[in-house]
């Protein structure tokens, strides 16, 4: 008699929970990637803005003011980075947690199927210890004692 598994639903579950958290890294890797190359661009026209050649009064406030809102937006930039990297830890910090969840199960599983094959062992050999010493008390019975050769020839 073999017990089933009760739990394989909950392994199920538990693997698709890390599927979907696998799924999610990936995602926050891509937006982490997109946020990390959006700030590199802002670094790029921050650092290439050249000044202009004659400068005057309204130039020079122009340029500041585009200068400063440059750096602003390369300041966003670097706060979306590394919002999106803190993201990516979460993620894969989830996928962790859910990579040990199904572990956990899994190893209930093959402990499961260890007792399982250990109890059925255990069954065929009471059958083949049975067989063998039923055959020997057959055996016995089926030849006649000494003693009652005696006690009947008498």
């Amino acid at each position: 008699m073999t017990r089933r598994f009760r739990l394989t639903a909950v392994l199920r579950a538990r693997q698709a929970r890390e599927d979907a958290a696998r799924v999610a890294v990936a995602a926050a890797r891509t937006e982490a990637a997109q946020a990390a190359e959006h700030r590199h661009a802002r670094e790029r026209s921050l650092t290439s803005r050249n000044e202009p050649d004659r400068v005057t009064a309204l130039a020079f406030v122009a340029g500041r003011s585009a200068l400063v809102a440059l750096a602003a937006d390369l300041s966003t930039a670097n706060r979306r980075a590394g919002q999106a990297d803190a993201a990516v830890a979460e993620r894969l910090a989830d996928l962790s947690a859910a990579a040990v969840r199904r572990r956990t199960v899994e190893r209930l599983a093959e402990r499961h199927a260890a007792l399982r094959e250990r109890a059925e062992a255990a069954a065929g050999q009471r059958d083949i210890d049975e067989i063998a010493s039923g055959g020997a008390a057959r055996a016995a019975q089926a030849a006649p004692s000494r003693g009652e050769d005696r006690e009947v020839g008498r």
